[in-house]
């Protein structure tokens, strides 16, 4: 917010006392001092003060202020936060992560530092150095067990705050989006969101991060040259993970949290684990997915048998998720999920760019739409030009007669 500041310029001579229409301002010893009543008129700071000690910071001054680095050599090194699922395994965007961060260190002649948090993740954290990492940040506590915003955010912007890295990476999942942008406020950086590439400017040591932007249809590249750190959230399956190794040497660093259940405003009553397929979408070798061109939610029927036919997980586009048809967490696109599978059959949907965005890099694309001019088949491997309640039903019965059932 808004605030009146008076440095210790200040003389305690009262003229800005004696113009306050409000009584806001006192001498206390030798400084003036504001209280409550203060309305940010500004009445004190038109060129009232004889020394300059006193002006009117606005929010937006403030945050500049405090955010904008006079040294930008006091920064170094890269940290990734290392999402993993309920430390069971590591996420694939936070494995992606620590595989780039190593590349880009490896440029910049510093380290990569990960932070990870929860529970009993010690095994977790020593993955985290076998893909690249030279120090990991262990915050194993009961209190973080679970993911619950606050105690998350605060725990991370103090660390950041601490350390001081010149570059701190996240995966664009939903914990990632929502921690990125909190954090980047505590702690008064930028962020760019949902990067699909990320390089080094040698010479200024900044990070160049690559976005879609204007629906898809321009790729912008932005800087943040006066803040530190360089934040930035980067979809899953844009970046390719390194290779693993079990003898790889690092460090691993115990840390203390100081957040308490007092200063966390949610509490966790009940957990429910969402049920469906057991294929995590982002991780799917095999997806198959249906568009608008099903015609109706039903018609999902086939696109789940075909899925198990071929061992496969099911993908949705934005406009059957919209429609209700299917669960959110099958969306595919650029406000979806980012995938890389090795094969994407896309039935019934005709390549909107925003959809394209989150699976044109898969290994194998098949499309199946009626219409010849559908924008998915410039991208498609191989096209199927038929009707979608013809084809699929097909495809299954010849898959079935293969295997003999």
């Amino acid at each position: 917010m808004s605030y009146i500041k008076i440095t210790e310029e200040c003389t305690a001579c009262g003229a800005c006392v004696d113009v306050c229409p409000f009584e806001a301002l006192s001498i206390d010893g030798d400084i003036a001092v504001v209280n409550e009543s203060c309305t940010l008129c500004g009445a004190c700071t038109n060129d009232i003060c004889p020394v300059d000690a006193i002006s009117l910071v606005s929010e937006s001054d403030a945050q500049q202020t405090a955010g904008a680095v006079k040294d930008l050599n006091e920064y170094r090194g890269i940290f990734v936060f290392a999402e993993h699922e309920q430390g069971k395994q590591l996420s694939s965007v936070a494995i992606e992560l620590i595989s780039e961060g190593r590349k880009l260190a490896d440029q910049l002649k510093t380290e990569v530092h990960a932070f990870i948090l929860g529970k009993d993740i010690e095994q977790r954290a020593q993955e985290c150095i076998g893909w690249g990492a030279d120090v990991v940040y262990v915050f194993d506590d009961p209190i973080l067990e679970h993911y619950r915003i606050d105690a998350y955010s605060m725990t991370i912007s103090a660390l950041l705050e601490e350390k001081k890295p010149e570059i701190v990476l996240l995966g664009a999942t939903g914990i990632g989006r929502a921690l990125a942008s909190r954090i980047a406020s505590k702690i008064y950086t930028g962020l760019t969101a949902d990067c699909t590439e990320l390089e080094i400017d040698m010479e200024k040591r900044e990070l160049l991060q690559t976005r879609p932007a204007f629906g898809g249809n321009i790729m912008a590249t932005i800087v943040c040259p006066k803040h530190r750190p360089q934040m930035a959230t980067v979809r899953p399956k844009v970046l390719k993970r390194g290779v693993f190794d079990e003898n790889r040497k690092g460090t691993l660093v115990p840390m203390k949290t100081t957040v308490t259940e007092d200063s966390i405003r949610t509490k966790i009553i009940e957990l429910f684990h969402e049920g469906g397929s057991a294929v995590n979408l982002s991780d799917a070798d095999i997806i198959v997915s249906g568009g608008r061109g099903l015609g109706s939610p039903e018609k999902f029927d086939m696109i789940h048998e075909l899925a198990e036919c071929i061992g496969g997980a099911v993908g949705a586009s934005r406009a059957t998720v919209d429609a209700g048809w299917i669960e959110p967490h099958h969306q595919v696109g650029q406000t979806g999920k980012t995938v890389q599978p090795k094969l994407y059959i896309a039935c019934g949907i005709s390549g909107a760019i925003q959809h394209l965005a989150g699976m044109k890099n898969s290994d194998i694309i098949v499309a199946i739409n009626k219409d010849p001019d559908a924008p998915i088949f410039k991208y498609a491997t191989y096209g199927i030009c038929a009707d979608v309640h013809d084809a699929v039903p097909a495809i299954i019965k010849e898959l079935k007669s293969v295997r003999g059932e």
